[in-house]
């Protein structure tokens, strides 16, 4: 049962986006349409897109389960419903935690290359994301106006446009939760092990709140290019100190 279980982790390819495959693609989603009595619509190509680009946001995307990938395969192919129970922020520190790394400043460089991976594909689904906004705008339009379409028709496009909408707000909190989590880890590294190199991964960690922010209020069409330019500040303040000696009160 556990090798059974196990399989059903979704395979991911570069940069962490999923790798299409028989039993995720077309067997487990076939089991899920049947339990969930979803929209019988076709997804459109910008739906498949949203999917798949917010996909490596809701797994670790790398060897380490600290997200509960087969359990989020689960919810994503409709198996079992969209929870909206949070994580427990500090999986990702223990992680960090328990790993052998050759050097302590190394927990540090992780933190800062697993938001910088997050950042880099951030863009990308943002406007995934705001374009089936867009899609579910022109399809109720057309909804509302043909006047001589069934009942059924109806009815499948407010199941899409409520599946769309459970995907994107399951979106917003994982990536609130990516940042809750890297965020707990610096501060308990801060004090567990103190390096410099806590600044760097500080700075993009303030970046990357920037779209937390931006995803938490549904602001998923704005400005991108505007998004962790100077200024810009972590949701939470974390005081740092390159010199252990500037820390230190006044004599």
């Amino acid at each position: 049962m556990l090798l059974t279980v196990s399989a059903c982790a979704r395979p991911v390819g570069d940069f962490g986006r999923a790798e299409h495959n028989v039993l995720n693609d077309e067997v487990m989603p076939a089991i899920g349409n049947g339990l969930s009595k979803g929209s019988a619509f076709n997804l459109a190509d910008q739906e498949v897109e949203m999917r798949d680009r917010v996909w490596r946001y809701l797994v670790a995307p790398h060897a380490y389960d600290w997200f509960g990938d087969v359990a989020v395969e689960f919810q994503r192919t409709r198996i079992t419903p969209i929870s909206n129970k949070p994580f427990k922020t500090r999986r990702y520190y223990d992680w960090l935690h328990s790993e052998r790394f050759a050097s302590s400043r190394v927990r540090y460089t992780r933190i800062q290359e697993d938001a910088i991976a997050d950042l880099g594909m951030m863009p990308s689904a943002f406007k995934s994301v705001c374009a089936v906004i867009e899609l579910d705008r022109q399809r109720g339009i057309a909804s509302n106006q043909l006047t001589d379409l069934e009942d059924e028709v109806a009815i499948n496009a407010a199941k899409r446009h409520d599946e769309n909408l459970a995907v994107i707000g399951w979106f917003a909190r994982s990536v609130s939760y990516r940042y809750e989590s890297y965020s707990y880890a610096l501060d308990h590294l801060l004090v567990e092990t103190p390096h410099e190199e806590a600044i760097s991964a500080n700075a993009r960690l303030s970046e990357l709140a920037v779209w937390v922010e931006a995803a938490l209020r549904g602001d998923f069409c704005g400005d991108f290019s505007s998004h962790g330019g100077d200024g810009e500040v972590a949701i939470r303040s974390r005081v740092l100190y390159s010199d252990p000696e500037a820390a230190l009160p006044p004599k």
